[in-house]
Parts: structure tokens; sequence; C-alpha cells
């Protein structure tokens, strides 16, 4: 898709790294510049104290398959001679820090544009480049409780809840990706890209903004029920939990008629949809009545194949060994990989191209583990990368 062009990832821990993950299964080259002697804070990071103290944490583990690692001491004039030769066969940077510690190294777009005119710059940060919060810093719960998701999470007599994973910076990973990959496609290509995680999460709440901005309703938590229709939520079995999103009349009909409570169909409480959605709790104890009589798998497999939509609630070690998911070729999976030797499985991407799954050819690199082979290339001899790393300029 992008073979050939080359990213210079200058982030840490998720968001700057997700985006790069997504650009390197893209066929990109991606070149990952880390700070001298630590690395990618993510590199300390995860479940596994023994992997987080080899520098290879799952945090690190799970965003930077198939990149390559350069360490570069960026405030050393050496580290920035380097830094600018690369910048001559970059087609992308893409950076996290805080608003203006670019700027304060030296290499802001500003300053980099005019020798590097089609460079494609990107900057994640929390809020973006500009505005009255832009020097705040910002980390993933942060975004989710001032973005408003926070607010309309849980059920309706709890606090707001924070979603389970980190929603904000994936979200915003994905935008800059998405940014990025439009960049590559213009003309003049060279740009400056600015991507707000609390911009990208807003963006993404759809409904929920639309309907306050132009049907003046207040958002606000509904559990697992969505409000567009009923019955449309989770719903208790003999064993386990079900999805049900009966939106369509047929579907409706279809899920009355196979559990066998037709007469719910005459109810004028339940009559149409917005009588279903006005009495919506009173349609769930209907409903989990009849439910109770067999398990959520059950229901699953015999409502599927009436072309109802339903999907059992299911753990993520459950879904990650289901069948399906390895079918699609989600999960990637290295051996003995080099730093940790163990093997490993890691998420790809959420989406295949003719057919096949984006994927990388080597695991997640150790640090500074392609800096004699980067530096060689941009014409260095073994006498200098000796005096660079004696000088820790790598």
């Amino acid at each position: 898709m992008i073979s050939g062009i080359r990213v210079l990832d200058m982030t840490n821990v998720l968001a700057g790294p997700f985006c790069c993950h997504q650009l390197a299964h893209m066929g990109a080259e991606v070149i990952k510049i880390e700070t001298v002697g630590r690395g990618d804070l993510a590199r300390q990071l995860g479940a596994d104290k023994g992997l987080a103290f080899r520098n290879m944490g799952i945090s690190f583990l799970a965003q930077n398959a198939g990149k390559k690692s350069l360490t570069l001491n960026l405030k050393s004039e050496d580290g920035k001679a380097i830094f600018k030769r690369l910048l001559d066969k970059a087609d992308v940077l893409v950076e996290n820090f805080r608003p203006g510690v670019m700027a304060r190294l030296g290499l802001s777009y500003e300053r980099l544009k005019h020798r590097h005119p089609q460079l494609i710059y990107c900057a994640i940060s929390g809020f973006g480049q500009t505005g009255p919060m832009s020097k705040r810093p910002a980390y993933d719960q942060i975004i989710q409780g001032l973005s408003g998701v926070m607010s309309i999470t849980g059920n309706p007599d709890d606090d707001p809840l924070r979603v389970g994973y980190p929603l904000s910076d994936t979200i915003g990973g994905l935008t800059a990706a998405m940014a990025i990959s439009a960049a590559l496609n213009s003309t003049p290509r060279g740009q400056f890209i600015d991507v707000s995680m609390l911009d990208s999460v807003l963006a993404t709440m759809g409904w929920v903004v639309s309907n306050h901005l132009i049907g003046g309703i207040e958002p606000a938590k509904n559990g697992n029920e969505n409000v567009t229709s009923a019955p449309s939520g989770t719903f208790r079995t003999r064993d386990g939990l079900l999805n049900i999103a009966a939106n369509e009349e047929r579907q409706w009909q279809s899920l009355i008629s196979h559990l066998g409570c037709e007469h719910l169909a005459e109810d004028a409480r339940f009559e149409t949809r917005d009588d279903r959605k006005a009495h919506r709790a009173e349609l769930t104890g209907e409903l989990e009545i009849w439910l109770a009589g067999k398990s959520a798998t059950q229901w699953e497999r015999e409502l599927t194949s009436l072309g109802v939509p339903v999907g059992v609630v299911m753990s993520v070690p459950d879904i990650l060994e289901n069948e399906h998911t390895r079918h699609r070729g989600l999960l990637a999976d290295f051996e003995d990989v080099a730093g940790i030797d163990r093997d490993i499985s890691v998420v790809r991407t959420g989406f295949q191209a003719d057919g096949k799954p984006m994927k990388v050819d080597s695991p997640p690199p150790t640090l500074g583990q392609h800096n004699e082979d980067l530096l060689r290339e941009l014409g260095y001899d073994g006498d200098a990368i000796n005096r660079f790393r004696m000088e820790g300029v790598i």
C-alpha cells in the first residue's frame, strides 16, 4: 500500500506508536527514534515485570512490530546531524511531544520544511498545537473525561466510567494514520498535520454529539441499551449475557416468534418501535422470562440463523481464541523474539487488502537494535559509530 515510504517515529507510549504501527503494517519502513539508554517509556510498562525490566515491556511489544530502533541523543550536535541525514531520505515524521518541545530542539516543522519541503510532519498531542488548552499535559483518561465519553458511559444511576481500554490514545493514533495516508496522496505532499486527541474523540461521537447540536438532546448514560431502538441491548439468559439488536420490524417479529412470545406484538406497550423504546424496561423484563429457557450460546446460534442480530458477551481471551479471529489473520505470531527469548502474539490491523491481512515480517525491536545498520546506510563508518556510542550520541 505505502511500500517505499520511510517514516521517522519519534513517539512514545501509545497514540503515536499506534499510528506508526498502522503505517508499518501498510508497508512503510518505520524507524523508531528512541532516547539513549531508556527508549520508549512503553518499554518499561505492562503486566509482565520481567519483560519491563528487560526494556521489552508488553505495552511496547503490542505496538512496535516491524519497526527498526535507532537510539539518538537529539540534544547533542552529532545527534541532530544524524537526524538531519535521516530526514533527507524520510517521507514522514511523527512526534507526540507536548507542543513546543521540538521547537526547543531546533526541529520544528517551520525549521525543517525549508530543507525538506516534501516532508509530512505529523504532531499528535492531547489538545492540538493551538488553543487555550494546548500546553496542558494529557493522558487517555484525561481526554476521556474532558470529551464527555465518561459522562455517557455506565448505568444512569452510576458515576461516570472510563471506557475499559485507552480509547482516546487509540482514536488519536488512527486519526493520525488516516491523515498521513491522505497526505501521501496529496500534491504537493509536504504539510504539517496537527492531531488533537480531544478533537479526534469528539469527531467519533457521531449521534451523541449531533443529537445535542441539532436535536437539543442532553447526552446521558444508558448502560448497555441502544437508545435508538428496542429491543437493542444486553439481556440475561439461562447462562450468560446476550446482546440483541432487533432494530428492524422483521427482526422484532422473528425474535418474538422464535422465543415463543408472539403475544408481545399485541401488547400496546410494544406495538411500534417508538412504543418499545418508551417501555424499554418492561420489554426487557418480558423477553428475559423467555430467554431464561436456554443459554446465550444456544440463542446466538438459533437467532443468527433467522437473521436476528445477536451476539454472546465474550471475554477478551474468548474472542482472541475464537476460530473467526484466527481465520481473519488478526494475530501475528513471532517465535523466539530477541530480547525476551520467547514466542509472542500481537494484534495486526483491523482490515485486509485483496483478501489478505496486513502484516510485518519482524517482531518488535530491542532498544537500538538497528543502530549500526542505519548509521552505515547514512554513510558513517565503524570509527564514527564507535565514537557516537562512547559519547552517548547513540
